[in-house]
């Protein structure tokens, strides 16, 4: 079982060398001489190592993945308009919506029968059908296993994404990505565990409380990178504007910097605060060194920028949300998290969509499905789909889980003639990579999407959460955190591995 403790060493001298919280504070707490430490530590000096995961041994049993990558469609994605073929929908179009029970939408009364306005085709050995506007995904769909039985718990946006986000559905626990960094750690010291990629207009419901590490220490927290901004990561370095900074001027901040730490660890030993601190400094200073290659997709070949839909002129987008601007920034985002994977990073999360009002940029199609759902399924799917290819040409897949997830699904019936309502009794995920059963589907919508078949079980969050933790080489019951008394863990009390999905 993982422990709790901090997993740094203690402030000691051993040997006369001082340790490292003495050495930073000695040479001032700044990033120049969080850089020297580091290098010093490589170099044999006696300085304490990087910080690992809970694990000092072995894990659980054998991983058949080392790192996730989940991309996360903010607003709820519409299974009956995507993965979840539904012919009863074409058949029964404009009818009356019928299901022998009183239907309780979030925001409407049940409207006629809505066929998806795009057609289907099957692709692939499996001959799994997808919608016309996920088709890029048929050239991987043998590599994908869809779950079309999930159940959600709310209908509610916020409360919902947290239990995607968090396996909560209230504020104050950890991300997934957080989970995942404080028991396994980092591959590379000069990069996060856990990075974030957000939608390039904005946060999705709860915002960074999503990636965030609640209790557990906090540099397990999400580092937020926009790829597709000038300056990917802020603050990283100074602004243009800051010719006052001097070496002077410096060197007084890091003087004040290293009292005012000293007096605070020597009051307080041992604050998961100040150990934070320490290691967002010492992050800063590698990934100001790293961080700007890993970043650099122009140093990828032509092909490749082409596979994900990476458009190099100048861009001058409409307003409008568009189909060209969808694919660009999500393949965007897939190509630097392969980057960043490769370069040992654990976690990387995607967002698309975000919660900030009208004109609607996000998944959540109460007004027209068809304006909505066709650039930013076209966008991810292309971005999706060409990330899975580069994975398995360059034989990252095999050890890699990619997570595609959405709060809940959409109704199967009309709201007001163009959009759908929200569906939490049904709808899908799919998972695709290091010991995933490609080509396969995990249980079943009834006719009309609208809840899970009378002839299959359920599946929750919690079953997701314990199976990407399984691949992983972690027993989603044995990562816990004591917390207020409780042993806290993703999957809460519940959970089970979805075997039918394992290779």
């Amino acid at each position: 079982m993982f422990k709790n403790r901090s997993p740094y060493h203690q402030n000691t001298r051993q040997g006369g060398r001082q340790s490292r919280r003495e050495f930073l504070w000695r040479s001032g707490g700044g990033l120049g001489g969080i850089a020297l430490s580091a290098m010093l530590a490589q170099e044999g000096f006696g300085i304490s190592p990087k910080p690992v995961g809970m694990f000092t041994g072995q894990l659980h049993h054998p991983p058949k993945a080392k790192r996730v990558i989940q991309m996360f469609m903010a607003g709820a994605a519409s299974h009956v308009d995507m993965f979840d073929y539904k012919p009863l929908l074409a058949q029964r179009h404009g009818e009356k919506w019928d299901v022998g029970e009183k239907v309780e939408l979030f925001q409407s009364e049940p409207g006629s029968v809505f066929a998806s306005p795009w057609p289907w085709k099957q692709y692939g050995a499996s001959g799994k059908w997808l919608n016309d506007i996920v088709a890029p995904l048929g050239s991987v769909v043998d590599e994908i296993a869809f779950i079309h039985n999930l159940v959600g718990k709310t209908g509610v946006h916020s409360q919902a994404t947290y239990l995607h986000s968090t396996g909560f559905q209230s504020p104050g626990f950890p991300g997934m990505g957080a989970w995942v960094s404080y028991g396994l750690g980092s591959e590379n010291e000069n990069l996060p565990s856990f990075v974030v990629l957000p939608d390039h207009r904005g946060f999705a419901s709860n915002g960074q409380k999503n990636w965030d590490a609640a209790f557990l220490p906090p540099q397990h927290s999400g580092t937020m990178i926009f790829p597709e901004r000038e300056n990917p990561i802020t603050d990283l370095f100074p602004p243009r504007a800051a010719d006052f900074i001097s070496s002077k001027s410096e060197a007084a901040t890091h003087s004040l910097l290293e009292q005012l730490n000293s007096e605070y660890v020597g009051e307080r030993p041992g604050d998961a605060r100040l150990e934070a601190r320490i290691r967002s400094y010492e992050l800063a200073a590698h990934l100001q060194l790293a961080a700007p290659g890993a970043l650099d997709i122009s140093r990828e070949p032509e092909y490749i920028l082409d596979a994900y839909g990476i458009d190099r002129t100048t861009k001058n987008w409409p307003s409008e949300i568009n189909i060209r601007e969808e694919i660009d920034y999500f393949g965007r985002k897939c190509l630097v998290a392969r980057r960043l994977i490769e370069r040992g990073v654990r976690f990387v999360q995607i967002w698309s969509g975000n919660d900030n009002g009208f004109p609607r940029r996000n998944w959540d199609s109460h007004e027209d499905i068809k304006r909505d759902h066709e650039p930013l399924s076209l966008g991810f799917a292309t971005g999706a789909a060409a990330l899975i290819a580069d994975l398995r040409d360059r034989g990252l897949l095999d050890d890699t889980i990619i997570l595609w997830t959405t709060e809940f699904g959409r109704m199967p019936c009309a709201q007001g003639g163009k959009g759908r309502d929200h569906n939490p009794f049904v709808f899908t995920n799919w998972l695709a990579g290091g010991g995933v059963r490609g080509g396969t589907s995990c249980g079943l919508s009834d006719e009309w999407g609208y809840k899970p078949a009378e002839s299959t079980k359920i599946t929750e969050v919690y079953d997701i959460h314990a199976t990407v933790l399984h691949l992983l080489g972690v027993n989603h019951e044995k990562l816990t955190f004591r917390h207020n008394g409780i042993d806290r863990r993703l999957t809460d009390v519940h959970g089970e591995v979805l075997t039918e999905i394992l290779a």
